[in-house]
């Protein structure tokens, strides 16, 4: 191997060492132990609700532990294939080594934005909620294209979600949507997506093909657990039940059990539809009103340490925008990241986009 080749190796070897260092490999292996123990007991599912908590978190351990694992051979491996295709003098050999080295680098400084989130939230599970804002039917158009991208993504890396409500707009899109993601660290990846998305076209809207522009906001909150002591006086509540409907205001039940809770004091709105009863209906939008309340005390606490102040003037202002005319690009605004192809974006790619966020986060927190 020539020098850049090892030098390379041994920066990748260095961060890959550092990540198993953040991860506790060592606590990792025995976190997977005990929780196999808790999941073989026969009486793991008399608590449905604490049965799932608990397979989900070895499911996602296991994950953890096997792609470390299995970076770790790889990247071992990598030196042998070198020396193999040396050896034989083989360039094809050389290549598919190379290929290989470059791909190990992409899936390790990926893994190593997972160490940057160190927040007090951030290894929660998350609640987005997208409304239309300005821009009319357009506007509404791409709210609705906004919730298909985030669940597209979710769905490339196999993550669960709930759609908890939809409102949708009266000629196309959508005026708001809130769903859970069901993966650790759900709330800080994804909260580096909150604010103002803004999206220029040829709106299909208008019959004199002119270009449009549009804005939709994305707010994330961490998921409320047993330990976080949002209490919610019944007296503050303003409870309404209707019936659930799809697009077009078309009926998708025939009962009013869908449940919009009001909390009085905060002006905080939410609803839930997706469920059959009104009773479990309520409960969902209760946990999306805590999750709310749990964000709004995060963001206080933060400005009375003076440590949002800087960061979160970015949060509820544009931070990206989407280009589909005159030209074809999808730009972050805060960390200047770029992508050529919206279509990819839309359909879920935004990876790199959220690793830049984290990174600049991460950044403008040290600076401040």
């Amino acid at each position: 191997m020539n020098s850049d080749v090892q030098a390379d190796l041994k920066d990748l070897d260095t961060t890959l060492s550092s990540i198993e260092a953040v991860a506790d490999v060592p606590r990792l292996r025995q976190e997977i132990e005990e929780l196999s123990e808790q999941a073989g007991r026969p009486d793991l599912w008399d608590d449905v609700e604490a049965a799932q908590q608990i397979t989900s978190r070895l499911a996602y351990a296991q994950g953890d532990l096997r792609r470390l694992d299995d970076l770790r051979r790889r990247l071992d491996d990598v030196p042998v294939l070198y020396e193999l295709a040396e050896d034989e003098g083989d360039q094809s050999a050389i290549a598919d080594a190379d290929a290989e080295r470059a791909k190990l680098r992409t899936e390790i400084s990926s893994l190593e934005v997972r160490t940057l989130l160190s927040g007090e939230y951030d290894e929660r599970e998350a609640l987005v909620t997208i409304r239309s804002e300005a821009g009319g039917i357009d506007a509404a158009d791409f709210a609705e294209m906004l919730l298909r991208m985030y669940l597209r993504w979710a769905e490339r890396h196999g993550y669960g979600t709930d759609v908890y409500e939809t409102s949708y707009a009266e000629e196309a899109g959508i005026k708001s949507a809130t769903f859970a993601v069901h993966a650790p660290y759900a709330f800080g990846t994804l909260s580096v997506e909150a604010g103002t998305h803004r999206l220029v076209r040829i709106s299909p809207f208008d019959n004199q093909g002119r270009r449009q522009t549009s804005f939709a906001g994305v707010e994330v909150a961490p998921v409320v657990e047993t330990s976080d002591h949002i209490e919610i006086d019944e007296k503050d509540l303003r409870v309404d039940v209707f019936r659930a409907s799809g697009p077009g205001g078309q009926g998708v039940n025939t009962t009013d059990s869908a449940v919009r809770l009001t909390h009085i004091p905060s002006g905080i709105v939410v609803a839930c539809q997706n469920e059959r009863s009104q009773l479990q209906n309520k409960a969902s939008a209760m946990a999306v009103l805590q999750a709310k309340l749990l964000e709004r005390r995060r963001q206080e606490e933060r400005e009375l340490r003076d440590s949002f102040k800087e960061a979160g003037s970015s949060w509820g202002n544009q931070m990206r925008n989407y280009v589909l005319h005159p030209y074809q690009l999808v730009k972050d605004l805060r960390t200047e990241h770029e992508e050529g192809n919206p279509s990819q974006v839309l359909d879920g790619q935004i990876d790199e986009f959220i690793e830049a966020g984290i990174r600049w986060r991460k950044q403008t927190e040290s600076d401040s």
